[in-house]
């Protein structure tokens, strides 16, 4: 073992069995890992609520069933703004701007609870998603940029697990919201205690080693040209590498995200489950899918980054269509196969889109990603709001879009293999 690596904490294994075969990392790459996994533990928390909530949050704000779709795709546009915060982050700091938006969505997040009309709530919701798009992309680049090249996808899946323990917190507390009082407003004023571990993140989150290269290096230029001068690297260098990653993106979450947003209120008004049912579905199966981002990390790093996302997007529609077409026992088995899917493609993706591009613009570069993925996202409800008046059923509309996932491998297979080079190799400034 060289002399900079140490084991992995025992208290990591112990309590965090779904990090799977852990890496020998530096103190420095733990210390990262364990930051930034608690500042994404409170980003899930505040984004899981209003999907788990969703019905009761119809009911409390008294939403038209048929416009439960357009609210949903105006708060899911919520993380177009993120994108002006990763192109400041290529500028003055991954650090800074992580903490920003971790101190914002927190506050925001809170402030949800005494939303008085839909109009509020949307406007809200909107803004916690721009700060939690922010400080999960920032989160993801920070890990690409500090961990060893046979480490990296195992970095990104890791800190996606422990994100989802957010998740997992948010459906605990949510099969409470019928008996607590105020209901699910109190589970958004919780939110508010990501404001209480700010002050930790603050004092020992280090900023990445090559962006303190990368800006020692930099040319000086006005602040104005050092602001846009990702954005131009990002059209110039690599724009085939750019089309490639944001067709697949796009498929993804054009067939896949009215599912992810849909299924608690699918199971609660078509088979009957109450909120603890959820909550139990999300500790069970939910807890079995999650590792799907640690094993997804690791096998990214073994068989490699194509191999990996074009086996969980091939996994990803089946498990879907299968889920809203069943009942009984199979319907906890198919919904942790659908989620496993889902997060290991999003891990195996979010790591190739980090390496495919240069420090210098690294953060526009996965913004502008998340910018692609919001509007794809977005598109995915309208789409599936006009396929329900269209065929009267909400979940053969799910099913239907699914289909377009099935695309999605083959253009995988346009995109460089990055897994096991450094990122140097992978993307040399131009």
């Amino acid at each position: 073992m060289s002399a900079n690596k140490i084991p992995p904490p025992t208290g990591w294994r112990r309590w965090m069995p779904f990090l799977g075969n852990i890496p020998d990392l530096n103190r420095r790459q733990w210390q990262l890992l364990a930051l930034a996994g608690l500042s994404s533990f409170f980003a899930t928390y505040n984004v899981a609520l209003l999907q788990l909530a969703l019905p009761q949050i119809q009911v409390g704000l008294a939403i038209p069933a048929e416009d439960l779709s357009y609210w949903g795709a105006l708060i899911r546009l919520g993380p177009l703004p993120a994108f002006v915060l990763t192109l400041a982050a290529d500028s003055f700091g991954r650090r800074r701007l992580l903490l920003f938006s971790l101190v914002a969505f927190s506050m925001l997040g809170g402030a949800t609870a005494f939303a008085p009309t839909v109009e509020i709530f949307a406007a809200l919701q909107f803004l916690v998603r721009t700060f939690v798009a922010a400080a999960g992309l920032l989160a993801g680049v920070m890990i690409i940029e500090e961990f060893p090249e046979d480490a990296r996808g195992w970095g990104v899946g890791a800190h996606t697990a422990l994100a989802s323990v957010g998740g997992g917190t948010a459906a605990v507390l949510f099969s409470l919201v019928n008996v607590t009082p105020f209901g699910w407003r109190a589970l958004f004023f919780v939110g508010l205690m990501g404001l209480l571990f700010s002050g930790i993140i603050f004092r020992l989150l280090p900023e990445t080693l090559r962006f303190e290269r990368h800006q020692r290096s930099a040319a000086i230029v006005s602040p104005f040209r050092q602001a846009l001068r990702p954005l131009a690297g990002l059209v110039r260098a690599y724009p085939g590498r750019f089309v490639a990653i944001a067709a697949v993106i796009t498929l993804f979450n054009i067939g896949g995200d009215a599912a992810l947003f849909y299924d608690p209120t699918y199971l609660q008004q078509e088979h009957g489950w109450q909120p603890w049912h959820i909550s139990l579905l999300n500790l069970g199966a939910g807890f079995m899918a999650i590792l799907g981002s640690a094993y997804a990390g690791r096998l990214s790093d073994r068989i490699g980054r194509k191999r990996t996302s074009m086996l969980f997007l091939s996994a990803f529609p089946l498990f879907i269509i299968g889920f809203y077409n069943v009942f009984g026992w199979l319907l906890p088995l198919l919904w942790a196969g659908l989620l496993f899917a889902s997060i290991g493609t999003s891990v195996a993706l979010s790591t190739l889109a980090g390496e495919l591009f240069p420090t210098s613009y690294r953060s526009t570069a996965s913004g502008a990603m998340a910018t692609v993925a919001t509007v794809t996202g977005s598109l995915s409800l309208v789409l599936h709001g006009t396929l329900f008046q269209w065929i009267g059923s909400a979940w053969t509309a799910v099913s239907l879009l699914a289909l377009l996932i099935l695309l999605a491998p083959l253009l995988v297979t346009a995109l460089p293999e990055t897994s096991g080079r450094t990122l140097e190799e992978i993307a040399p400034e131009r």
